[in-house]
């Protein structure tokens, strides 16, 4: 028994969660992030939270970290100088893509940037067919020559990726074998192991960006390692991936692009276990952080788990959480556009210099300059006092903006809270409305360090009734580590006609992965009773373009699993498409299994009521900007920690505590529920 620690590193702060497991006490920390080494905000952060309560690293049994590291450097563009190694005639694939333009309407609307410049693109004679025979052999003195030439060009990482690499992959093996004999100081990335499934456009994308990300999470996690270890720590550290569940530091450093959503992942896993626990099933998570807003759909409790997704503008094909991310942070720096008009973000801040308001420096306005100057936030400090800010200075930063637009500080503070209100309530539709789903059906979890900040003003927004915020909603990712189990996914694409399989076949594939699952559990040091393994199939009807995930029950196999699958993907076709196929031709064609080790969680126990009155949180007064009345209004302040079960909170108020800010507008109330979470009922 001891301490079980989580740790979430963002851009502007990295949060520590303690929970000790013998007794369920929990324990929370906050310190700046360093982002120039988030090793140091991490191991320091944790050292300090653990003397808190009197331990040290040496009484960690579980250390999980959730990181932005892989998230930023795609954002920002901060990867190393790639190489791409393809089948000859398809070099410009990665830029070509699916001929669509990011925006349907917007004639002038921009791709991204190739991660692998042209220049840096070198094809090479190869070929293997469709089902898997050699129609060319590869010429590997043109591989050699292409290794020599991405060395002298100055590339660090190098991705290779061939056509039909995941039905034969020894082209690609014997590309990897040349390049450590040629250049073995590069990061290499390979597409059958990274994503070993069809489609060449995003399994060469998803390669590259596995390649882009690799020396960057290669030295985030050695410097981590290194840091953990001075410090005591016995037990093995784990990272979260973009599913929600963890894998180990080796896994992360070879496969990065399985981590782009390491920070958010872990986030909806809590919310997921606030829905379980305040019954509240369907909910719309609201994490916004210092650098960027990350939004989810929770249907029936679970968020949808999707095996491809187009990240900050990338086709990536991993297993990832359904997360939708815009560039919409506290940190958000406000410009003036050459058109004239305020724009906020994607650029951030960041922990240093931070925001006008940190007085380091900086004389760019941010949301969070905005949020001082308006009192919503604490004029004078942050993190309870640890931390002080400086309103005179937010007030001069912001003026640079009001100067240029012709508006009092006041009316463009409030402009620029309605600017990133609507880019996150647009993030909101594209993940409920755009699918199918009334926002308004849902509640809106609020967290991450700003995100009960401006709860209320996007809930109004979309027209919700109901915000839920957590106990801990600045490090509710960190408390999500405690809340996952470790994960992996494993996947083999074959093209296979449902009535022409033969049951031994389907059997004989997932074997195959589940060999490579116990090989894993076997890395990891997972307890046979804590091993579990899910089967999935992605199918469709012969024809069509896009398949539908079909679950295969536990224990099921042979005749009756290809029987589970015709009456699972018949069900699904007609629930999403409103109809079926009567014996129409179902095409199987990516194969799944999902490994998990199932770890001992943290648990909350729930609380008697104590009655209405909050008289006794109540700790000061501030004047706050009010946006409905357009003016500063008296709102009391109470302190988070000292609301008991059962209290109603009245708007205009602020609730205070160390992590975050929550605002209760005037109309709105807030109840406290016997598991301390805050649910606000919007007033209309």
């Amino acid at each position: 028994m001891g301490w079980r620690v989580g740790v979430d590193s963002g851009g502007t702060f990295t949060d520590i969660c303690l929970f000790e497991e013998e007794s369920g006490r929990i324990e929370i920390w906050k310190v700046p992030s360093t982002p120039h080494d988030p090793s140091i905000a991490i191991g320091d952060g944790s050292s300090e939270a653990l003397q808190r309560v009197g331990a040290t690293l040496a009484g960690v049994s579980y250390f999980g970290h959730g990181t932005t590291v892989a998230t930023n450097a795609l954002i920002q563009h901060r990867g190393v100088r790639t190489g791409l190694i393809t089948t000859d005639g398809f070099r410009d694939l990665i830029e070509i893509g699916r001929q669509k333009r990011p925006d349907l309407y917007d004639i002038q609307a921009d791709k991204p940037q190739p991660l692998a410049t042209r220049d840096l693109r070198i094809g090479v004679v190869e070929r293997i067919a469709h089902d898997g025979s050699v129609e060319t052999p590869l010429d590997e003195t043109a591989v050699r020559q292409a290794a020599r030439d991405l060395k002298a060009a100055g590339a660090e990482a190098v991705a290779i990726a061939f056509l039909y690499s995941f039905v034969h992959a020894d082209h690609e093996e014997r590309a990897r074998q040349i390049l450590a004999e040629e250049f073995p100081e590069a990061f290499v990335s390979i597409s059958h192991r990274v994503a070993p499934e069809f489609r060449e456009y995003e399994r060469i994308s998803t390669t590259v960006v596995n390649a882009y990300l690799g020396p960057v999470m290669q030295g985030y996690v050695r410097r981590l390692q290194k840091r953990l270890n001075e410090g005591g720590l016995g037990a093995t550290p784990h990272l979260t991936q973009s599913n929600g569940g963890v894998i180990s530091f080796e896994t992360a450093v070879e496969m990065p692009v399985r981590t782009v959503l390491s920070g958010p992942s872990t986030g909806v896993v809590a919310a997921q276990a606030l829905g379980a626990m305040t019954g509240i099933a369907d909910l719309i998570t609201f994490d916004m952080g210092g650098t960027s807003t990350d939004v989810a759909l929770l249907s029936g409790g679970m968020c949808r788990v999707v095996g491809d997704a187009v990240v900050h503008g990338y086709p990536i094909k991993a297993p990832m959480l359904d997360i939708h991310t815009v560039g919409a942070g506290g940190g958000s720096i406000v410009h003036i556009d050459s058109g004239g008009l305020v724009k906020v973000g994607p650029r951030s801040a960041g922990a240093f210099p931070g925001p006008a308001c940190y007085g380091h420096g900086s004389l760019e306005p941010t949301v969070t300059d905005a949020n001082v100057f308006l009192q919503a936030l604490n004029p004078e400090h942050l993190l309870r006092g640890r931390m002080k800010v400086h309103r005179a200075l937010a007030r001069d930063a912001l003026a640079t903006v009001a100067d240029q637009v012709g508006m009092s500080v006041e009316q463009a503070a409030d402009g620029i809270l309605d600017i990133v209100t609507a880019s996150m309530a647009k993030a909101i539709r594209v993940i409920s409305v755009q699918r199918g789903h009334d926002p308004r059906d849902y509640a809106l979890v609020a967290f991450g360090g700003a995100g009960p900040l401006h709860a209320a003003r996007l809930a109004h927004e979309l027209d919700m009734s109901r915000v839920l915020v957590p106990l801990t909603p600045g490090i509710l990712c960190a408390m999500g580590l405690l809340m996952t189990d470790l994960r992996t996914d494993y996947a083999v694409t074959r093209l296979a006609l449902l009535d022409a399989l033969a049951p031994s076949a389907l059997d004989s594939i997932y074997a195959d992965l589940e060999m490579r699952a116990a090989t894993w559990f076997t890395a990891e040091g997972i307890h046979p009773d804590a091993q579990r393994m899910h089967r999935a199939v992605e199918a469709r009807y012969k024809g069509q373009n896009y398949e539908i995930s079909i679950e295969i029950p536990a224990g099921v196999t042979g005749e009756a699993a290809i029987d589970a699958i015709r009456q699972g993907f018949t069900q699904a076709h007609q629930r999403l498409y409103g109809f079926a196929v009567e014996d129409g031709e179902i095409q199987l064609v990516t194969f799944r299994l999902q490994a998990v080790g199932v770890v001992d969680k943290a648990r909350f126990r729930p609380r008697p009521l104590e009655g209405a009155d909050a008289s006794a949180a109540v700790m000061a007064e501030r004047e706050v900007w009010c946006a409905a009345s357009k003016s500063f209004r008296r709102n009391i302040v109470y302190d988070r920690h000292k609301l008991a079960p059962g209290n109603v909170v009245h708007g205009p108020a602020i609730i205070d505590q160390m992590d975050t800010t929550t605002v209760v507008p005037a109309g709105c109330v807030a109840r406290v529920d016997p598991y301390l979470n805050i649910i606000m009922e919007i007033g209309r």
